[in-house]
């Protein structure tokens, strides 16, 4: 057949058809009209199956759109859950994850334990010496060694805290989870911490005059107002005590363990002096709390004294070293509180008894009257230039 035949066969199928939809439709109209018109019960009883018919097609088909819907955010939150990772997790690209699960099985150099744990300084291969602090905060067998939601909730405010940059805290460089307990990497600090200086003061191996305690002061502060204003969301230390402040050799203080008592609260149940009235209570720890402890250290660079001094215990220092003070500012004998051992200049005197007051209202018992980090940080910078 030839090629121009094409638009006439074409012509002649479509007109075909059409005559042929003409007829059927042409039929159907006789046939409806010879048949008998419907009575008035069939007419009522075909709407109600009508109506019928759309109302379960309506629901049938909110059901299915509802349990599709269902498996669509069942299926986006499983894509969307983050694995919990097995072995060291690594933050630094200083540390390599075999090297330092080496390092960690093999013997370390112990800094330092607490109830909490323990602290070690060990070497890597590549000469990077770091710190390691090992946290034991679950009973071998305990719901919390199992529980798959807990570990993956940690696991994400690890890798939180992992990513704070402040030139006041200390970067967590790694950690590693093992069935009962956590080894937390950081830095190494040769200087060690605020509390061991501060022993060091009180033992006369050290000295430390009020520039470098008001320097201390004003570098922790920072970093609160950096948790508390400029993380989003914001971030709570809940366990400030002098132990987690960190000097480096320019006595530049540096906070670690931030947040970590609210991811394991079995492991800071202990009193220590720096912990707000209200912290025991359920719900009550907020960003004043943090403003509390870091008034109680304020106190501690001031006095040269420890809170858990069974001096306070006594009824004629009122009990705690924040009530002491209270007691000698408002009988304006604050300078009998101050470190003999810092004394200096009147210049620096002045400035030491306005710190008194601040650390005072630091310690207030109701979370409303005391400032917040952001109003402390030029009330202490004003004190002296940095």
């Amino acid at each position: 057949m030839e090629k121009s035949n094409y638009p006439h066969l074409l012509w002649f199928y479509l007109l075909t058809l059409g005559c042929q939809a003409v007829t059927i439709r042409h039929v159907l109209m006789e046939s409806d009209s010879l048949a008998p018109p419907a009575s008035p019960n069939s007419v009522k009883i075909g709407i109600k199956r009508v109506s019928l018919s759309i109302l379960f097609g309506l629901i049938t088909g909110f059901a299915t759109a509802l349990f599709v819907a269902c498996i669509v955010r069942c299926f986006v939150q499983y894509i969307n859950t983050t694995p919990i990772l097995r072995g060291p997790v690594i933050f630094s690209p200083k540390i390599d994850p075999r090297t330092l699960r080496f390092a960690l099985d093999n013997e370390n150099q112990l800094l330092g334990s607490s109830p909490n744990g323990a602290y070690y300084r060990t070497a890597l291969d590549n000469g990077l010496t770091i710190a390691v602090k090992r946290l034991e905060p679950f009973e071998i067998g305990s719901p919390e060694t199992h529980n798959k939601a807990f570990k993956r909730r940690l696991q994400q405010e690890l890798q939180l805290l992992a990513g704070l940059r402040h030139g006041h805290l200390m970067s967590l460089r790694a950690y590693v989870r093992e069935s009962d307990r956590f080894s937390l990497v950081y830095d190494y600090v040769p200087s060690g911490s605020l509390e061991d200086a501060m022993n060091r003061v009180r033992e006369n191996e050290l000295q430390m005059g009020w520039d470098v305690r008001l320097r201390i002061a004003v570098g922790i502060i920072k970093a609160l107002k950096f948790l508390h204003f400029e993380c989003n969301p914001s971030i709570l230390h809940f366990n400030l005590k002098p132990s987690n402040v960190m000097l480096s050799a320019e006595f530049e203080p540096k906070l670690t363990d931030c947040g970590l008592a609210k991811l394991m609260p079995k492991l800071y149940r202990s009193p220590n002096g720096y912990r707000a009235p209200e912290s025991s209570h359920n719900c009550g720890y907020t960003d004043k709390s943090d403003v509390f402890s870091f008034g109680v250290i304020l106190g501690v660079l001031l006095t040269g004294r420890d809170p858990l001094d069974p001096f306070f215990g006594e009824a004629a220092s009122g009990g705690s070293l924040g009530r002491w003070l209270r007691h000698l500012q408002q009988a304006g004998e604050s300078q009998q509180a101050l470190d003999k051992s810092m004394l200096g200049q009147e210049a620096e005197v002045e400035e030491m008894l306005m710190a008194v007051r601040i650390a005072v209202v630091c310690m207030s018992e109701l979370p409303e009257d005391r400032p917040s980090s952001d109003e402390l940080v030029p009330m202490l910078s004003r004190l002296h230039s940095f």
